[in-house]
């Protein structure tokens, strides 16, 4: 029996941790909601829900009387979402070369997703290829250029936001999500931005983060990044923390 390897496992473990607390974001189960919502889908449809994670939406998509299918290309993540969701069915593949059939789905969903591709569009080709002529396909994720905290030192602020993006293949593909789905060919493309605002302490996590990526590829030393979080940790002690983040949704017809 293959036994997944110490450092996989540990990676797999603090993805899962990331995507969790994701979900449990104020507005993350709204925001499903509304993807599941612009799917447009009738029970009995198929859907492929890319880059799957642990696979909540597949979960929560097979509810609805929708046969959903999850993929990843992750071993790790898939055994995660076969043990929480043993009835739903999960398939390893990647986003640029899915295991269906020309014209064979009805919806295509990937939440979180093409800012980690090199090349999103060959993604988007992927899913008119496998999208029935109707078919819809539903984006979502952060742009990860456009995370606003507040902060004494805006410069450095910017600074370290902008670093931990230059580490994504596509940091700003929410904003792209248009133009990639109009360059592919689909119609009727729809996009709304969801603005997420955070006060507590508990998202402090997201600076240090953000903090720790930006020290550890050398945009800021040790020093200013641990000046930084000092000051969101007085903050937060002071109750005047906050972090905004953009969230894009696109929607549009095969």
């Amino acid at each position: 029996m293959h036994r997944k390897a110490p450092a996989e496992h540990r990676d797999t473990e603090a993805l899962l941790a990331v995507l969790d607390a994701a979900d449990r974001m104020p507005g993350a189960a709204r925001l499903r909601a509304r993807s599941y919502e612009l799917l447009s889908l009738v029970p009995g449809s198929t859907v492929v829900d890319v880059g799957c994670g642990a696979g909540r939406a597949v979960a929560e998509l097979a509810e609805r009387g929708v046969h959903a299918v999850g993929v990843d290309p992750g071993p790790g993540m898939l055994a995660a979402a076969r043990e929480r969701w043993p009835q739903a069915e999960f398939r390893q593949a990647g986003a640029e070369d899915l295991p269906f059939p020309d014209g064979s789905l009805h919806g295509y969903r990937a939440d979180k997703v093409f800012h980690v591709l090199r090349e999103p569009a060959r993604a988007v080709a992927e899913a008119r290829r496998v999208l029935r002529p109707g078919g819809r396909i539903v984006l979502l994720g952060q742009d990860w250029d456009a995370i606003m905290i507040d902060s004494d030192d805006p410069v450095l602020t910017r600074t370290i936001v902008q670093a931990r993006a230059d580490l994504l293949n596509t940091p700003r593909a929410g904003r792209q999500y248009r133009g990639l789905l109009l360059a592919g060919g689909f119609e009727d493309v729809t996009v709304e931005a969801h603005t997420s605002v955070f006060t507590d302490s508990a998202m402090l996590s997201l600076p240090v983060r953000l903090a720790e990526s930006a020290c550890a590829g050398g945009a800021v030393d040790r020093d200013r990044a641990d000046g930084w979080l000092a000051e969101q940790r007085r903050r937060a002690e002071a109750g005047r923390f906050l972090v905004a983040v953009v969230f894009f949704v696109a929607a549009a017809t095969a």
